[in-house]
């Protein structure tokens, strides 16, 4: 099986391939969620981007960020968050290959999980009109009728095809000839930031079509992209729940627990501009106890200490006027290793990727 690119996604020159500060920590963001831990800066530095990204769509952590990104897409979080074994197990499942993304979203909306977030015909219905299909309701009306009658047990023909039950609502939309597109749509803005045009779109179509399981190879396709490569060079806001990742693996040198993660994430997205209580956030972490801080005596060389911050939490190396007004910082007695951190993390760069 061929995926057919367009020039924009075709594969860049395997001189380009090489990774460097700039691009790993946005890799490992983007692929696993999180910042890459220090031996495995040390292990991918320098190699070709292709070894990463094969790395990572070979092992099962890709797939439960993957896995997580739809729960969140469908607003299947905290008390939402499937438990059943059936729904636990698609990550695992897509990374050993034996399940495609068409029926692993068949099987998130058929959970007992996406029933109560979306309780009653009329917004069961139109989430399943409006998220697997990309279907705006207020221009079909007719179609939701029909949906929240086969919704209550009658019979009908939704989306063109018969039914006459709530799970035949989700049948109908997952076997829908929109499903696929849509969902690729969604998936390349999320992950390359650009709109990806109708031959694109056709083509990974046509790729799924012929073979259930060559999401794989279609996502090998973007990373290894001229048009990911493109996304490299420009960042923006993390989400809230991005950056309760990064803090705690840049810090603390681990994943937040998922009540860490919760408690948190919920009191960013409850504010209009989450900004400054992650500045909060990240001092209450580093005064916590729990930070690993380096002892300001064992800093033998200051510029390389700082160099290295700023590849590891910025991705890139500080410009000169920067590591001089850090060096003349550092140089106060009063000065601790903290405070550098704390600089760092506090600011509006530090919240982008």
């Amino acid at each position: 099986m061929v995926v057919r690119a367009s020039a924009r996604d075709a594969p860049i020159h395997s001189t380009e391939l090489r990774i460097d500060s700039d691009s790993l920590r946005t890799l490992f963001l983007d692929l696993l969620g999180r910042p890459p831990a220090p031996d495995e800066r040390s292990q991918w530095i320098e190699r070709r981007r292709d070894e990463l990204i094969d790395s990572a769509l070979a092992g099962s952590e890709f797939w439960h960020n993957w896995f997580e990104e739809q729960l969140y897409y469908f607003l299947l979080v905290d008390n939402f968050r499937p438990t059943t074994d059936g729904v636990e197990a698609i990550p695992l499942q897509m990374a050993s290959g034996s399940l495609g993304v068409r029926d692993a979203l068949h099987r998130l909306c058929l959970s007992s999980s996406f029933d109560r977030r979306n309780p009653g015909p009329d917004t069961f219905v139109t989430v399943v009109m409006e998220q697997l299909l990309g279907i705006t309701v207020q221009k079909n009306p007719r179609e939701l009728e029909i949906g929240k009658r086969l919704y209550d047990g009658a019979s009908g023909a939704f989306l063109g095809r018969q039914g006459k039950s709530q799970a035949d609502v989700v049948n109908i939309a997952v076997a829908d000839a929109r499903c696929m597109p849509h969902f690729l749509m969604r998936e390349y803005q999320r992950l390359l930031r650009q709109e990806p045009d109708a031959l694109e779109i056709t083509s990974w179509d046509s790729a799924l079509q012929e073979d259930a399981l060559a999401l794989r190879s279609i996502l090998r396709g973007w990373f290894l992209s001229k048009a990911y490569d493109h996304r490299l060079k420009n960042r923006s806001t993390q989400p809230n729940r991005l950056f309760v990742r990064c803090l705690f693996m840049d810090l603390a040198g681990r994943m937040p627990t998922e009540n860490e993660t919760q408690r948190i994430r919920n009191a960013l997205d409850g504010l209009a501009d989450s900004g400054p209580l992650r500045s909060v956030i990240a001092r209450l972490l580093l005064d916590s106890g729990k930070a690993e801080i380096v002892d300001r005596s064992s800093v033998s060389d200051p510029a390389v200490w700082i160099v290295g911050l700023f590849e590891r939490l910025l991705g890139r190396s500080p410009r000169p006027e920067e590591l001089d007004t850090f060096l003349r910082s550092f140089k106060d007695p009063a000065c601790r290793t903290e405070t550098v951190l704390y600089a760092i993390v506090s600011h509006p760069e530090y919240q982008t990727w």
